[in-house]
């Protein structure tokens, strides 16, 4: 029996790869104009609706019938009807994460799994999902399929919970998309693959060797290698990589594609639009392209959107993502390098390890040199255009200290930084601006609270770190017992409002708010 599950998956990974080999097509590529229409005439509120709407027949037939209504003068089109009877829209059951009867929330976060998991996919024509041979965990709302940094977060709670095999089948999948398309992309649609999000593959590793020993390692080291090769543009001309003033190598973020996303292409269209049409004629194309990199960019960061990537500190029109050297992604690389150095050490390979671990002593040193603001007492973001430090303080200053990149002088500062001017009544703020987007103030999101602890509990600011993780889950809780949710956000200077901005309205499930909301509750109590 056993044997036969295994060639039974065997089988299921030949035939997604085979399928992926032919290229999954974006909605925007598939129903050319038909996309075009229903997103800019707004046919649903939320642009995510229709790139995730499944065909009800052969996708070449809805396009050839939807043109030739659209050239019969006589008739007029119905849009919303055509969309209705060719498409079955994706089912938002948010009412089911909600509680329905009283229960601590760590026994609602643990009946929760079950109604996030996601049974392996099968592939369907004109879909825009990306098929995995493996169950998994999705955040919830409208997040309906597995997103890259969110999982390992999530991951915190199944390893409370003992959800081993869900974790691993997990891994499995991005070690299986890792190898099929040569990263791990935003998630698992087809809209998605021409970027990446911040690269936690390494830590999620770290977790599974954790359970079951170093041999781990050594068994993912081809994936591990390719996620580095994807970020170091050793397979591919991604243009993740940048060379500083004295010649030392870090990294941006840097979406391949120039049109507006699929899944928000309204508002990127019409921000692009506008902002070219102020340009000079004739470099209008080569502004709407730029601004589009930039928004596909600010979304491979995961912090879409922040004041954090605004040339201005306030205005999404002055976004310059790729300009940024953002200090928490270098922290990922630098984790990634010398997790490349325990996995060859594990294989065997002591030349290869060695290499890995100058790479990682090479990035810290960049690092501190680079984003390290004595003044302030705090890391920022590096601008590669200006060839001058961020003036933006954000709660990715703390990042450092999560992967061991500070000393204890440069941690001391950090820890009164953070305790001046971003600890909150609910948690640590993630920027000091409010400018409506959703990643600034007054908003608070799980993976910073978690990066905040680990970092500080690992150079010994067990106080703080412990204050820290206290008022974010009384404030988790608070809004549990008050509306019976867990949300993606949370308003943490004033607790008693909900979370806004952004681009759409509030979600509830929710994956990473989960996971680490239970992993802090089993560290420090309820």
């Amino acid at each position: 029996m056993k044997y036969r599950l295994l060639y039974i998956a065997l089988v299921v990974l030949l035939s997604l790869s085979s399928v992926a080999q032919n290229k999954y097509l974006p909605p925007d590529k598939i129903y050319g104009q038909l996309f075009r229409d229903v997103q800019l005439q707004q046919i649903f509120p939320d642009g995510k609706t229709f790139v995730d709407c499944t065909p009800l027949r052969n996708p070449k037939e809805i396009v050839n019938d939807y043109l030739a209504l659209k050239t019969d003068s006589i008739h007029g089109i119905p849009v919303k009807q055509f969309i209705k009877e060719n498409f079955k829209s994706p089912e938002n059951p948010q009412t089911v994460y909600q509680s329905v009867k009283t229960e601590l929330v760590t026994a609602h976060i643990n009946h929760l799994w079950a109604v996030l998991k996601r049974n392996p996919d099968t592939f369907t024509e004109g879909s825009s999902l990306l098929p995995l041979p493996y169950s998994y965990v999705v955040p919830g709302g409208r997040f309906r399929e597995v997103y890259y940094w969110d999982s390992y977060f999530t991951m915190l709670g199944l390893q409370e919970s003992g959800e081993w095999e869900m974790i691993e089948n997990m891994i499995k999948n991005f070690s299986f998309l890792i190898e099929t398309y040569g990263h791990i992309p935003n998630g698992n649609r087809t809209y998605y693959l021409s970027r990446s999000q911040p690269p936690f593959f390494s830590l999620m590793i770290d977790l599974l060797a954790d359970k079951k020993g170093d041999s781990v390692y050594a068994g993912y080291l081809k994936a591990l290698q390719l996620e580095y090769d994807y970020w170091m543009d050793k397979t591919a001309a991604t243009k993740h990589v940048v060379t500083m003033p004295d010649g030392s190598v870090l990294n941006r973020y840097y979406d391949m594609d120039t049109i507006p996303r699929q899944e928000s292409y309204r508002e990127d269209f019409l921000l692009a639009q506008k902002e070219s049409l102020k340009a000079i004629e004739g470099n209008r194309n080569t502004e709407f392209s730029k601004m589009c990199r930039n928004l596909r960019s600010g979304a491979e960061s995961g912090w879409d959107f922040s004041s954090r990537w605004f040339a201005d500190g306030n205005n999404i029109s002055t976004i310059q993502t790729t300009s940024m050297i953002p200090v928490d992604l270098n922290g990922l690389l630098y984790h990634l390098e010398v997790t490349l150095a325990k996995a060859y050490k594990a294989a065997g390979n002591s030349t290869q390890s060695d290499s890995y671990n100058q790479k990682a002593e090479s990035r810290k040193k960049a690092v501190n040199k680079y984003c390290w603001n004595e003044k302030a007492n705090w890391y920022v973001d590096y601008n590669s255009s200006t060839k001058k430090q961020s003036v933006e303080m954000t709660a990715a200053g703390v990042s450092p200290l999560f992967f061991n990149i500070a000393s204890k002088k440069q941690a001391d500062g950090v820890c009164e930084t953070l305790q001046r001017n971003f600890l909150k009544e609910g948690g640590v703020i993630t920027t000091l601006k409010n400018t409506g987007q959703q990643w600034d103030a007054p908003n608070g999101w799980a993976p910073l609270q978690w990066i905040a602890v680990k970092g500080l509990e690992n150079y010994g600011q067990k106080a703080t770190a412990k204050d820290i993780a206290g008022r974010w889950i009384k404030l988790n809780v608070q809004v549990y017992e008050r509306t019976g949710k867990l949300m993606e956000k949370y308003n943490v200077e004033n607790t008693g409002l909900e979370a806004g901005g952004g681009e759409y309205s509030g979600q509830d499930g929710f994956g990473w708010t989960n996971g680490v909301l239970l992993k802090l509750i089993s560290m420090y109590g309820q």
